[in-house]
């Protein structure tokens, strides 16, 4: 832990927030990130079932796919990248400036997206434009995870951060599920309309859903956390804690590289296996087995409006026992049953899927995703806060988001791997995360302006 020597937390007054403020940062980071991971998951969800015949339609099936996964990476490439330069934002303006930008960000690269011309007609320049406004939703992305997480929980009491930090992975979730929802309803429209227009309304509906975003964050207040620390830094020019020329990053590299280190381990196995259940499988059941896209979706629709549910559970648990003794089990979990995903899949029942989905995406899913957040938040000193948690969180999202679909792709092409190289791979990574979240120190009792 860093020294915080030099600081007089007397001479700051306490963070304090009424109840209505409270509620409206719950709201605004859980409505936010419900828009931005609508942004980001469409994508994912449309390179799974679409963009290989629009965009590379002079390919085969296969490589198709390949290329549609690899333009999917890209944008987990970029999320490090938001998460640096929002994280730089966020620790040096304010959390809620770094929010508004996120949000207009992902909501025009979204929309632009949903206009770009086939490649049938403008050819190579329809794949460019995509990688381009892809880059830039993940830039998007990967400044708001840490802007919503840390203005959720530094406004928080230390025995509720658990249930204030869920509301992020509780914004994602609902965006999954909204995703999912809309490409399952378009892809209602058969296949030949699907393919033409009926893939890009999920995208075009985004100009919606970014005007609500804004309206609910603009109401809400800068964090009292922040707020506190950025006082006492004018208070005493000459601390060494809170100088008042900075750059977090390079600060992060030089006094907590072991919790940046150990943050991206924790985050990066649930983070890979949640990737490979919501897009692998569903691009390999319908291009290997030939199962029924409408119906997949809607069997995964359903497991994720039962993780809406279970995640708030789980959140409150981790303030209850402890975060490490709600994650710990899950991942140990996930890992096991990544070898089970496939064969279960590969049945073809339609209620051995759905127990598939449900077992993966509505209890082991949450139990991870809804703890970690908050334990890389109260590994970091405000200072830089929001470029630690940020930075770990994102390239874990690299690792397990980008680069594990795309392995997963090469894996089940002809003459790949198949799914059982997924499997062991999705397990190594569950397995470190599971010996990262061992070695860091339970952050619960400790207040956010003492680390």
């Amino acid at each position: 832990m860093a020294s915080t020597q030099g600081i007089d937390h007397t001479a700051v007054d306490e963070p304090t927030v009424n109840r209505r403020q409270m509620r409206n940062v719950y709201i605004a980071s859980l409505a936010g990130t419900t828009v931005e991971f609508y942004d980001f998951i469409v994508f994912g969800a449309a390179a799974s079932l679409v963009f290989g015949a629009v965009f590379f339609s002079s390919l085969s099936p296969s490589v198709g796919t390949i290329a549609s996964f690899a333009i999917l990476a890209s944008g987990y490439a970029a999320r490090p990248l938001g998460g640096i330069i929002f994280g730089h934002l966020g620790d040096k303006m304010g959390r809620k400036a770094t929010l508004m930008w996120t949000m207009g960000l992902m909501g025009g690269s979204t929309v632009l997206i949903g206009l770009i011309p086939p490649s049938a007609q403008i050819g190579v320049l329809a794949p460019i434009l995509l990688v381009v406004l892809r880059l830039v939703q993940g830039i998007a992305v990967g400044g708001e995870w840490g802007g919503a997480m840390m203005i959720a929980v530094e406004h928080a009491p230390a025995k509720r951060r658990g249930i204030f930090g869920g509301a992020a992975p509780l914004g994602s979730g609902l965006g999954v599920l909204l995703a999912y929802g809309m490409i399952a309803l378009v892809s209602n429209l058969g296949n030949e309309a699907f393919l033409s227009w009926g893939w890009r309304v999920p995208f075009l509906l985004s100009s919606v859903l970014i005007g609500l975003g804004f309206y609910v964050r603009l109401k809400i207040e800068e964090s009292p956390v922040f707020t506190a620390a950025k006082k006492q830094a004018h208070m005493q020019d000459t601390s060494a804690a809170l100088p008042k020329t900075r750059i977090p990053l390079f600060e992060l590299f030089r006094e907590r590289p072991k919790a940046l280190l150990l943050g991206i381990g924790i985050s990066c196995g649930p983070f890979m296996a949640q990737a490979i259940l919501t897009t692998s499988m569903i691009a390999y059941a319908t291009t290997q087995y030939h199962i029924d896209r409408s119906l997949l979706l809607i069997l995964l629709n359903v497991s994720l409006a039962i993780m809406c549910c279970t995640m708030p559970v789980f959140a409150w648990l981790g303030d209850r026992i402890g975060r490490r003794k709600v994650f710990i089990p899950a991942v140990i979990l996930f890992g096991v049953f990544s070898f089970a995903m496939f064969p279960l899949l590969e049945t073809g029942s339609t209620p051995v899927i759905l127990t598939t989905f449900i077992i993966g995406m509505s209890i082991l899913n949450p139990a991870a995703q809804v703890t970690y957040g908050t334990i890389l938040t109260e590994q970091f000193p405000t200072r830089f806060r929001l470029t630690g948690a940020g930075v770990s969180y994102q390239f874990a999202g690299l690792v397990g988001g980008g680069l594990g679909p795309f392995l997963a792709a090469i894996f089940f092409a002809e003459g790949g791997l198949g799914p059982v190289a997924t499997s062991v791979m999705v397990s190594s990574f569950c397995a470190l995360s599971l010996l990262c979240v061992v070695i860091v120190a339970d952050g619960r009792k400790t207040e956010l302006t003492d680390i």
